[in-house]
């Protein structure tokens, strides 16, 4: 099994898809005013917005992107204007990470993780 793609509810797709292309994804499926899809620079995954007409306050969910340069990432992104609640930190799961919200207030974790990411000291035995 192959975890293909991640869809998360927009307020307004067209503003979102701006979002998502400034962090770095490129769009492969635009049908505004309902839907687009975008795909990651690196990697097979893919990355879709639909259209709601509400979104509960705190959703509960986080959509995860690792940067193998995330110090300057973050720096260039704010340099653009992004807003970030969190800027690069140090968790103790071994990650670093930074924080911020995409239009429609979902939260977007910039991190890096390397081998921690699937193979962190916990990780249990086969």
């Amino acid at each position: 099994m192959r975890l293909n793609q991640i869809t998360v509810p927009a307020l307004n797709v067209a503003t979102s898809i701006e979002f998502y292309q400034g962090i770095g994804l490129r769009l492969i499926v635009k049908s505004l005013p309902d839907y687009a899809r975008l795909e990651t620079p690196e990697g097979e995954s893919t990355f879709s917005l639909h259209r709601v007409g509400s979104i509960a306050r705190e959703t509960g969910f986080v959509v995860y992107f690792e940067c193998a340069d995330l110090d300057s990432k973050v720096e260039h992104l704010q340099g653009q204007g992004y807003v970030f609640d969190q800027l690069p930190k140090d968790e103790r799961w071994l990650w670093r990470e930074a924080r911020l919200r995409d239009p429609s207030r979902n939260v977007v974790c910039l991190y890096l993780a390397g081998e921690n990411r699937r193979f962190p000291p916990w990780r249990l035995q086969e």
